[in-house]
């Protein structure tokens, strides 16, 4: 079951730039919602109960039930516009669907098992790949994540999705192959900063010998 929030919202009676910026100065977040073959409707948000969601992992997949004058819609965000400065939000998309809607979605990826695996045990880092995966699915069916199981993987290991048990009903829009979703990488850092002090090392006993051949002469 896909997991849902709520968001109230006002009603707007005008359209367009103008209208927009008018609703920013009185504090609130222009949005639209559209689809499911209806007219679009303009709602204003409330900008803290959107950024309080907005704070929680997965608002783009998650099913929002907007309340507008008591009649609710079900819907996903499917575009958020924000300030190029503050990052505030500035206008939203919301499209209205149904619990049997097939839809693409973005899901957060996530690990498990960090201590059961032995490449990280050994140094290893994890790298990610892909830190969500795009799926088609049907909207009341949309997981809240996808978890990966860490614990067995060696320095070296790429996790691909062919390795991940999704839910009945969701699959991968890349089909035609089996891409990398985040492997387990040599910790390369500390090794290149060992070798960067051994080097320079090095170089200072060259310098030091170099020195004493010269006062010797």
């Amino acid at each position: 079951m896909a997991q849902h929030i709520e968001l109230n919202a006002d009603a707007r009676s005008q359209v367009g730039k103008g209208a927009a910026r008018a609703t920013r100065r009185q504090g609130r977040i222009p949005a639209v919602i559209y689809g499911d073959s209806k007219d679009p409707v303009s709602i204003s948000l409330d900008p803290k109960e959107l950024n309080r969601e907005l704070s929680r992992p997965g608002f783009f997949s998650t099913l929002i039930d907007i309340s507008v004058d008591g009649a609710k819609s079900l819907v996903l965000c499917r575009e958020l516009q924000l300030h190029p400065v503050t990052d505030r939000p500035r206008h939203a998309d919301f499209l209205r669907v149904t619990d049997r809607t097939r839809i693409n979605v973005d899901v957060p990826v996530a690990f498990e098992n960090e201590e059961e695996c032995p490449g990280l045990r050994a140094g290893g880092v994890l790298n990610i790949v892909r830190h969500t995966v795009e799926f088609k699915c049907r909207a009341g069916a949309i997981p809240s994540e996808i978890i990966i199981d860490l614990s067995g993987h060696e320095i070296g290991d790429s996790i691909h999705i062919s390795e991940i048990k999704l839910p009945d009903g969701v699959t991968p829009v890349i089909d035609d192959r089996d891409f990398t979703i985040a492997t387990i990488a040599a910790p390369t850092v500390v090794e290149a900063v060992e070798e960067s002090e051994a080097a320079e090392a090095a170089d200072e006993e060259a310098e030091g010998a170099g020195e004493d051949g010269d006062s010797e002469d």
